[in-house]
This record gives C-alpha cells, structure tokens and sequence, in this order.
C-alpha cells in the first residue's frame, strides 16, 4: 500500500489540505475497509480499478470514477475490485464551496460526480487529461490550473463561517460554539444556516468530528495507551463520552478500530 502527500501551490494553499495518491496491488483475498469522517471534502479520480461503495450489507454502487465526497457524518465501507490507484484533492472544510455554485449540503453523504458540478463537456476534458498524464506532478498542474480558474469565477465563503471553522481547528475542535459566539450570540442561527450551505454540516458536528480526528491521530500514534488520558487530553467528559462519539462516526470502539482489518486505510489516512 503506498500512499503519499503533495502541498499545494501558495495561491491554493488556504483552500486546499493536500494531494494525495494511493496504489494498491490487485489482492484476491481483499477486505472491505470502513472509512470515518474526517471533516473534510474530497474531489478523487479512480485510474485503476472500479471500487465499491456498500450501501448496506449486500448491496453497494461502484463510485463515479470522477467524483466529489462531500462532508461524512457516519462510516461507510467500500471495496476495491482489483488494482487500486487514486489521486485525489483535500479540501478543507470551508475550501470546496470557492469552486462551486451549489450549496456545499447538497454534496453530503454521498459521491457527486464531477460532472454534475462543472458540465460534461469540461469533466470529460478534465478526467481525460488527468488518465492522461505522465506523472502525478502533471496532474497537479492539471488540477491546479483548473481551480484556479474555478476560483477567480466564485464569490468567496462568509467570514464568520471561515473565523468560526478557524477556532474549531486551532482548538482541535474542543471549543463551542457558545464560546466562539459569545460577543454576539444572536449570530448562531446566521451561523448554523450558513455553515451547512458552505460547509456540509453543522458547526456542532463538524466540530465533534475534529475533536475525535484529533483523539483518533493519538490512539493511532500510540502517544498515550490509556483511553482514559486520550479522552482527558482531547477534553471529554470522561471515558465514556469519548467511546460513544468514537462509535458514532466510525461505528466500532476505540479497541476494535485498533485491531480491525477495516481499518487499515483509515488508518493510513488520519495517522
């Protein structure tokens, strides 16, 4: 499994976390992995081949091989069906809405191919030129080129919701809301209304699944064995508090994430 990192260009670097690409041989006895919100947005193209998205136990869709994952509040699993190689772009949470016209909520919870979001005709140039390239430095360019592009076309995201996602991820999520309001709450519902247009979900959602990728990063680093010091450290109420919001967005405790073939990408991408 080889899985790497790429920084974006200082004009993108505001908007954009990183690039990133993942090849996996072709493996017969494949496990399925479950993936956990991490509070961002991702635009992915598959160069390999076909994965599956499982709906339910049984059933599941093969992703759009050009395609958008808007923000995730509960786990999913997929599945590749042979070799595996992706590149990708990591928006922060408030990055993507400077790209696009629709409303950041409408992308939730589901894969949204690109062309829904840009037009067929520029999609299918993009996607192609993508599959096209030499290297994953040409892709970049690529991909670059056209945000930059998308981005002098938008209006920029409201202050308030780039201030308010600012405290939550300098404070790994441990502030409220009430805290970050507490000059003007009357705010709050201006607020809550435009956080889940630009962003996804709401400032409290997005805010507990910060709080637990910050959690998560400790218990896969082994910076401290105790579940009791990771939840004091990332300041739950107590042991008990941080197993349940573990379970709700992975949907696994804290020791069977740990110990889980499902996990292993997961655990590659938030490490």
């Amino acid at each position: 499994m080889d899985y790497q990192t790429f920084q974006p260009q200082a004009d993108l670097q505001s908007l954009i976390s990183c690039y990133w690409t993942l090849e996996v041989p072709a493996d017969p006895d494949v496990q399925r992995q479950r993936i956990v919100p991490d509070g961002t947005i991702e635009m992915a193209f598959i160069l390999g081949d076909d994965i599956k998205r499982y709906t339910s136990e049984d059933e599941f869709i093969l992703q759009p091989r050009a395609m958008v994952l808007g923000q995730t509040i509960e786990p999913f699993y997929i599945e590749p069906t042979g070799y595996v190689n992706t590149f990708a772009i990591r928006f922060y949470p408030y990055g993507f809405a400077n790209f696009v016209k629709v409303p950041i909520k409408s992308l939730a919870n589901k894969e949204t191919p690109i062309s829904v979001l840009f037009g067929t005709n520029i999609s299918e140039q993009l996607e192609k030129s993508i599959i096209q390239a030499s290297s994953t430095a040409q892709r970049i360019e690529i991909i670059e080129n056209f945000l930059l592009q998308k981005l002098s076309e938008q209006t920029t995201v409201d202050q308030i919701v780039k201030l308010t996602l600012d405290a939550l991820l300098s404070t790994k999520g441990k502030t409220s809301i009430s805290d970050i309001l507490k000059a003007d709450l009357s705010k709050r519902r201006q607020l809550e209304r435009k956080f889940v247009k630009q962003i996804g979900i709401s400032p409290k959602q997005l805010g507990k699944v910060i709080r637990l990728q910050s959690a998560l990063k400790m218990l896969l680093n082994e910076e401290d064995s105790s579940l009791t010091n990771i939840a004091y450290e990332s300041e739950y109420y107590d042991q008990a508090h941080f197993i349940k919001d573990f379970k709700e967005f992975t949907g696994i405790s804290p020791k069977e994430f740990l110990g889980s073939e499902n996990m292993k990408l997961s655990s590659i991408f938030y490490k």
